[in-house]
């Protein structure tokens, strides 16, 4: 810059002196006299790509996100749909292409608990061992406030039972319970659910007489999970938030009637299509036939 003439004055200056008339740093000015650095290439997996190339595996990951009847579903369960429709291809790829194109949902973090979280394990080994209920709430298009039932099973994840009511009394708690068993084991009667365990919070509908009273009538234990750890009611909080992400959180109702009808629906469909990653990707459904098909008849 100092070499260069000044058209006007026919004399030159400076670049601390045009520096400090212009209120620059010079520092700034000899950063933007050198080129411009390249773009760091983005980096692949070294290797061949496979038979289908980033652009048409991001159009089928897309397809398959739209055709889902699941919302929030992350990138091992869209692998898995890919390869029940004849993709087979990599988790870290699925991953990768779905980050590059905005397609994975935002991460919500909680807070971090000390240890007197629960650090044990409350997945069963065979199913209708242990189930878990928790309550939830929603608003219809009224504006009046209904409250949500559930219980689903810890073992298969599938939900038993699942029940909408004005008032959240400890009878309504009881409505999942009963589903779950006339389903499950044939009929409502005493000790027909003998062996099974009840996990719930310490809720005043839970902890109440009747509901104690009535589940050790059916031959079901009471299992209550610690204080301020929600994670022993884990199974049961995990499925209320897929409830409300694909239902509750996109859907209107004017009647409880019609959110009644529309959680059953909601139940068929997710024990149906829902998939989970530690049954290797089978619906509740299937992975609770296939339970069945391997327990020895009786004589």
């Amino acid at each position: 810059m100092s070499a260069v003439i000044s058209i006007s004055t026919g004399k030159s200056y400076g670049v601390s002196r045009v520096c400090r008339v212009w209120g620059l740093s010079r520092a700034s000015v000899y950063r933007d006299l050198q080129p411009a650095s390249p773009a760091p290439p983005v980096r692949r997996r070294p290797g061949p790509q496979g038979p289908m190339p980033d652009a048409e595996l991001v159009e089928e990951i897309r397809q398959v996100i739209t055709d889902s009847p699941c919302y929030g579903e992350g990138h091992r369960k869209l692998w898995a749909r890919l390869r029940y429709r004849g993709i087979r291809t990599s988790k870290a790829r699925v991953l990768r292409l779905m980050r590059e194109n905005g397609l994975c949902a935002k991460l919500c973090f909680g807070a971090a608990h000390g240890p007197r979280a629960h650090d044990g394990t409350i997945i069963p080994d065979s199913i209708d061992e242990m189930w878990g209920t928790d309550m939830t709430a929603t608003l219809l298009s009224t504006g009046q406030q209904v409250a949500v039932f559930i219980a689903a099973d810890h073992c298969s994840a599938s939900c038993v039972g699942i029940h909408a009511a004005v008032r959240g009394t400890r009878f309504e708690a009881l409505q999942p319970i009963r589903q779950g068993v006339r389903e499950c084991f044939g009929a409502i009667g005493k000790d027909v659910a003998d062996g099974l365990t009840i996990r719930h919070d310490n809720g005043s509908q839970y902890i109440s007489h009747d509901f104690q009273n009535e589940i050790a009538w059916l031959g079901a234990k009471s299992s209550p999970s610690f204080v301020r750890a929600p994670e022993g009611n884990g199974c049961a909080e995990r499925f209320i938030r897929t409830l409300k992400e694909n239902l509750l959180w996109v859907r209107t109702f004017d009647t409880i009637e019609e959110l009644q009808a529309a959680l059953q629906t909601f139940k068929e469909e997710y024990n149906e299509h829902w998939l989970i990653q530690r049954h290797g990707h089978r619906s509740p459904n299937l992975f609770r036939r296939d339970t069945m098909d391997k327990i020895p008849a009786a004589a």
